[in-house]
């Protein structure tokens, strides 16, 4: 954001070896690569975007905001797409049911 500013517009823009941002969006391949460039650099396991989208669900389920919300965040079309997103797994079904008082 300090390079881009709080201008209108796509939130990751290609830089040009001089400096010049480029008023577009970046394509998925140059986000891919970036990301893989600097995992390397920093000395940890490559990652793709689209692990930022499964964390970004992941974290709003885990912190209880309900699956409709996430939906709409994700711009998911169903609930459906982004339960695959829910790495959650038994321990929370387990602790919901509990909450009934059974």
């Amino acid at each position: 954001m300090n390079v881009r500013g709080h201008q209108p517009g796509a939130l990751l823009c290609p830089i040009r070896k001089g400096g010049q941002i480029q008023n577009r969006k970046m394509t998925p391949q140059g986000v891919l690569l970036i990301l893989q460039k600097r995992a390397k650099e920093a000395g940890v396991e490559s990652f793709s975007p689209h692990d930022f989208r499964r964390t970004f669900c992941s974290d709003l389920l885990d912190a209880g905001v309900d699956i409709v919300t996430v939906q709409k965040l994700a711009g998911h079309a169903s609930p459906v797409t982004t339960a695959k997103y829910d790495r959650r797994g038994e321990e929370v079904k387990r602790r919901a049911v509990q909450k009934l008082g059974f």
